[in-house]
């Protein structure tokens, strides 16, 4: 299995919080994301870890099994954050 736990520092978010009447615990507003779904993982002392994932349509699916292109999209994300673009006439092309 991954390694869930990518950072040990954890903060309390609320204190004491019961399920409802259908098993259900409300996220403080704070914590949710718009897009995010959550993996959950439980241990034998009965703790809880909500591990954040969010989905890819899968027609995007491909670029994450081709490492030539990811390093490719990945080399490009690197140069425009170091400034390396230049403008491009679309009409001339």
């Amino acid at each position: 299995m991954a390694t869930i736990i990518k950072d040990t520092d954890f903060t309390r978010v609320t204190g004491s919080v019961k399920p409802d009447a259908k098993k259900r615990i409300v996220l403080p507003a704070a914590l949710v994301q718009e897009g995010i779904i959550y993996h959950i993982h439980s241990n034998r002392f009965g703790q809880i870890v909500l591990d954040p994932q969010v989905t890819i349509p899968a027609s995007e699916a491909w670029l994450f099994t081709n490492p030539e292109a990811l390093a490719l999209v990945r080399q490009g994300l690197d140069e425009v954050a170091h400034g390396k673009v230049s403008k491009v006439d679309l009409a001339s092309l």
